[in-house]
């Protein structure tokens, strides 16, 4: 049986050549080809189109209706072409267009609009949507592109993979601390105030984390946003668990039992698997990669070692 015939990216740069010239001698020349393979080509582009796009004349080719409706077709992929020709020259291939970024808050604000700039830099045919709603967003309804999570996705057809750990403590404001009771062990906590996610609300298992310092905190202040648990905690309203990594930032706080409390989570980069190799994609999956490594000192405090926390001078209070 034989096959139908194809036309290919030659056939349109033929049919373009004709439908400007208006004629097979000239579009030859302009094609460093022959008048008979220009005629040739024509003629199979209308065969495997089954549509007659010139009306032939003794002045030459001229466009049928349905052939200059195809003209538009045919020079949008020839703008597309010429665009990826200079993608590939410049070394960018085709990283453009839009990607969306879910994150949670705290990565979204107190790191990577930090490093936002080297990204534009880097990438400047890229647009970026950055979402930081408190939750989840559905990967399989192409809510968004990308999505930063706590925990690693399980099962479904998702690629994912760890950008980096990051750790938590109680931290406490200088003045607070200066007119609160003592804390000398987890027990002396539960005297104090605590800042805390509304517990209905929290959106992933790695933000439930007060029984992990002890189970009978009740918090008296709840904010499903972690940048009023902060603002509430630097003016003193009491204690709250909160990312080394932006913590550390504000010299009026101050970590609490740092020899007994150090809790580890997790940041995973994900996507659907049938996006992870799309170029614009990939380009943000890869910079988010080398953000985080060339940043790794900000998730990871240096007092961390191989043998815990234990290990740690008691150097806060």
């Amino acid at each position: 049986m034989n096959n139908p015939p194809q036309f290919t990216w030659d056939d349109l740069q033929f049919f373009l050549a004709v439908a400007r010239t208006g004629q097979l001698s000239t579009a030859a020349r302009q094609l460093r080809s022959s008048h008979a393979t220009v005629s040739r080509r024509i003629d199979r582009l209308e065969f495997t189109l089954k549509v007659k796009l010139f009306e032939r004349n003794p002045r030459g080719y001229v466009l049928t209706a349905m052939g200059t409706r195809f003209v538009e077709t045919a020079e949008k992929m020839e703008q597309e072409t010429e665009r990826l020709r200079a993608d590939l020259a410049a070394g960018s291939m085709a990283q453009r267009g839009l990607v969306r970024l879910s994150a949670p808050e705290g990565f979204a604000n107190f790191f990577f609009a930090t490093v936002l700039p080297q990204f534009a830099a880097q990438h400047p045919h890229l647009s970026l949507e950055l979402v930081t709603i408190q939750q989840i967003m559905s990967l399989s309804r192409k809510e968004a592109d990308l999505s930063v999570v706590l925990d690693e996705p399980k099962g479904g057809a998702y690629f994912a993979e760890k950008l980096t750990d990051y750790h938590l403590q109680v931290y406490g404001s200088r003045d607070y601390l200066a007119k609160a009771a003592p804390i000398t062990c987890r027990e002396d906590l539960l005297g104090h105030p605590f800042v805390s996610y509304i517990e209905e609300m929290i959106f992933a298992p790695g933000l439930d984390y007060l029984g992990d310092v002890h189970p009978r905190i009740k918090p008296q202040f709840q904010s499903s946003s972690i940048f009023a648990q902060l603002t509430a905690t630097r003016n003193g309203l009491g204690l709250c668990i909160l990312p080394y990594f932006f913590a550390s930032r504000y010299p009026e706080l101050v970590r609490v039992l740092p020899e007994e409390i150090d809790l580890k989570r997790h940041y995973w980069i994900t996507c659907h698997r049938d996006l992870k190799q799309a170029p614009r994609v990939r380009a943000v999956i890869d910079f988010l990669r080398e953000a985080v490594r060339g940043e790794d000192t900000r998730f990871v405090p240096p007092y961390v070692t191989a043998a815990g926390p234990a290990r740690r001078a008691r150097s806060d209070i």
